[in-house]
């Protein structure tokens, strides 16, 4: 029996709306110069797991739940004296989401989780001027999934959308259309 497997949303509104939209907004002439989201990577600083090993654990255990993918312990490539670092000691987690997990966090970062922020008026659209955009989120309690007796302590991250596109102006346009709310474009 082969059963269809039902698409993400994003990635079916990507595909019948965005997709046609990018295409004829910016005149491409080969669909594969249509920008697309490649990966998205979620980034934890746990800087203080030098006084605290067990920091590293409760950022692993956050992470694995918001995204279902087990997290990689990121190392210092270099030590430096003044944040008392050495090289090789763990100061971070991260995961790289790509394929359906990936626009299934999309949809969920843009459609449940900003919105729960208090006081939320939209990101920035700051980009880092190859189309990718990183946003910095202050807590991981803006994800449902997370319970609140679970944390230790509200530790915030980065969220890097990596995008094929050549220009910010491109990336931008992308996210607009798959609905991520910046607070300075009009829609």
């Amino acid at each position: 029996m082969s059963e269809t497997k039902e698409l993400p949303r994003m990635l079916a509104r990507y595909r019948s709306e965005v997709f046609p939209a990018l295409m004829e907004e910016f005149g491409y002439d080969n669909p594969m110069r249509v920008p697309a989201i490649k990966k998205i990577v979620l980034n934890v600083g746990a800087g203080e797991a030098n006084d605290n090993p067990k920091v590293l654990d409760y950022a692993v255990d956050t992470l694995r739940i918001i995204t279902g993918q087990q997290p990689v312990i990121t190392r210092a490539r270099k030590s430096i004296a003044g944040f008392k670092l050495r090289e090789g000691r763990a100061i971070g987690v991260k995961v790289t989401l790509r394929g359906e997990r990936m626009w299934a966090f999309y949809d969920r970062l843009v459609n449940i989780a900003l919105p729960r922020i208090r006081d939320f008026r939209g990101v920035p659209s700051k980009f880092d001027g190859r189309g990718n955009y990183t946003i910095g989120l202050r807590e991981q309690l803006i994800f449902p999934e997370v319970p609140f007796d679970s944390i230790d302590k509200v530790r915030g991250m980065e969220v890097t959308i990596v995008t094929s596109a050549q220009s910010d102006e491109e990336g931008r346009r992308l996210l607009t259309l798959l609905g991520m709310p910046f607070n300075d474009i009009k829609r």
